[in-house]
């Protein structure tokens, strides 16, 4: 693995910590232990889904080697604020990104998310941000001590549209890498996000058909958010 390598040419291996997301799969926290390394997991800004500069910080340690940065769902990371972290520490910080966007299909994307930020009610709309190229359009469904993410999923699905959880389980909680630690804009996300189909659909009558199926069902919503 790409990561694994660069860690361990950077020198990172037994005895070191590397900071990683838990929100994501667990491919990342497997390069830092196939480098010898273990992995420490920070919490999520909310907003982009990505490590939060100053939930690196607090974790940062006296074994701490390096922190692995995931851009999610099209959205990059606060790289500045990565970067400032990795400089006060001395620590190697490097990017993963996702499978860049085909130059013709990004602007098909954008103009989808578009549509839908303006006509979806009672989910909660991913914020645009600098460069964000919509790998994938997620949302927030917020439960109210229900798994209101899930029934949405499965009352959407049985309407046509081909929804899916981008992330089932945090890294911190699969078995192989269970931590005893805090991170709630993690668990928050885990627990609400989903993502809507953009970049394939081809009419604006399907995405239509999309908007309608995600607005009736509004009340298996917390209506204040």
């Amino acid at each position: 693995m790409r990561t694994a390598a660069m860690l361990r040419a950077a020198g990172a291996g037994a005895g070191d910590e590397v900071v990683v997301p838990a929100f994501g799969n667990a491919e990342v926290a497997e390069a830092v232990v196939q480098a010898g390394a273990t992995p420490v997991f920070a919490d999520i800004d909310g907003s982009t889904y990505c490590l939060d500069a100053a939930e690196v910080n607090a974790v940062v340690g006296p074994r701490t080697a390096a922190v692995v940065v995931v851009h999610r769902f099209g959205r990059p990371a606060d790289m500045t604020g990565l970067w400032e972290v990795g400089q006060r520490h001395g620590l190697l910080v490097l990017e993963q990104g996702e499978s860049e966007t085909p130059y013709g299909e990004l602007d098909e994307r954008r103009a989808q998310a578009a549509f839908l930020d303006r006509r979806l009610r009672g989910v909660r709309t991913p914020e645009s941000g600098a460069g964000h190229t919509y790998q994938q359009y997620v949302v927030r469904v917020p439960g109210n001590g229900r798994p209101d993410r899930d029934a949405f999923a499965r009352a959407v699905r049985s309407r046509g549209v081909d929804c899916r959880v981008p992330v089932k389980t945090p890294v911190h909680r699969i078995p192989l890498f269970r931590r005893d630690v805090c991170l709630p804009e993690t668990e928050r996300a885990a627990d609400e996000t989903l993502a809507l189909p953009v970049g394939g659909l081809s009419s604006k009558r399907e995405m239509q058909r999309m908007v309608s199926a995600c607005n009736a069902l509004g009340g298996l919503l917390q209506p204040a958010f």
